[in-house]
């Protein structure tokens, strides 16, 4: 018998393999296009989140009466150059997070996927590949945030500061721990890290809110597809859809995770003499300082997200579409 021939044709021309099938380029456009988008958030975010550190950690103790006083303080007796005090290791920190956050985002959606791109996610499953997401930059994350944060918190200069640098508080924190020092705190980053199911499952829910939208020459100028005085081919582009998405998705999640946040970040920037456990440190706070004490710094946080998080989110779509030779993403 004849081999059968394994290549289908059809009116004479080879069928192509599926254009939806997912590519070595599919997978590594997220990783490179994180690069773009932590830089971003450095850029943008950085002010904003030394005086939420600031006023999550010092707030309850009576040192400023609230975001603005920590940002007039701050920049008073410390000069505007304070605003970025643990920059340095989030200018490499955020663009490697985000560079293993997007990038296994990206990975694990075709993954549910089964690699083919033409299969719709259900926002379920947007949240689990968030989720996945989380868990795997908690790895990166913990030491980039627990050195950022220990000098941020450092008020002193000169030869009162404890730490001269990021190296000289990994340093401390290797001698303190032991080899894996700078992973201390890695529990309680992903705990925080676990809303990321919410961060990314509202923002597919809020992408496609955004596109069934139609543009309308009367008031309220934008209705839903199909209403009265809607003018169907004209809709948000999708890059104005990524930036507002991510932006609300980014408040939804700050919303929602900020008490455990304010937890993890106490535990991490606590002395290191007899220290108390992360699961105990939710009872302490409770006790010290009320329900009150898990919002400390809430309001410049919030305020932070939106821009940070739009604009960030905005870059990567962007640069992923630019990467992957796409009109949309």
């Amino acid at each position: 018998m004849a081999a059968q021939n394994t290549t289908q044709k059809t009116s004479g021309s080879e069928v192509q393999p599926h254009q939806d099938m997912a590519t070595a380029r599919d997978r590594i456009a997220g990783f490179a296009a994180g690069i773009a988008s932590g830089a971003t958030k450095l850029f943008v975010g950085h002010p904003f989140d030394t005086v939420k550190i600031r006023c999550q950690v010092e707030g309850g103790h009576g040192r400023f009466k609230g975001p603005l006083d920590c940002l007039v303080s701050t920049v008073r007796q410390e000069g505007p150059r304070a605003l970025y005090k643990g920059a340095s290791i989030p200018l490499i920190g955020w663009a490697v997070m985000d560079a293993v956050q997007l990038g296994s985002l990206s990975n694990y959606r075709l993954l549910l996927q089964g690699n083919n791109k033409a299969h719709k996610l259900s926002h379920f499953e947007h949240g689990l590949a968030g989720l996945g997401a989380g868990w795997t930059v908690a790895l990166v994350a913990t030491p980039v945030e627990l050195i950022k944060m220990r000098l941020q918190m450092q008020y002193a200069s000169g030869a009162a500061r404890k730490y001269r640098g990021p190296f000289d508080v990994a340093r401390h924190l290797t001698k303190t721990y032991g080899v894996f020092g700078i992973w201390h705190g890695l529990p309680a980053t992903m705990a925080q890290r676990s809303f990321f199911f919410l961060l990314w499952g509202s923002y597919n829910v809020y992408s496609e809110w955004f596109r069934s939208l139609r543009f309308s020459s009367a008031f309220p100028y934008v209705v839903g597809s199909g209403s009265p005085g809607a003018i169907e081919n004209r809709q948000m582009s999708e890059k104005l859809i990524n930036f507002l998405a991510g932006g609300m998705a980014a408040n939804t999640f700050w919303c929602c995770c900020y008490p455990v946040d304010v937890v993890k970040n106490r535990f991490m920037t606590q002395g290191d003499v007899n220290p108390i456990p992360f699961r105990k440190m939710f009872a302490h706070v409770f006790r010290t300082e009320g329900l009150s004490g898990f919002f400390r710094g809430f309001v410049p946080t919030f305020i932070r997200a939106f821009p940070t998080n739009a604009s960030a989110i905005f870059v990567w779509e962007s640069t992923v579409r630019l990467i992957k030779n796409e009109t949309r993403h």
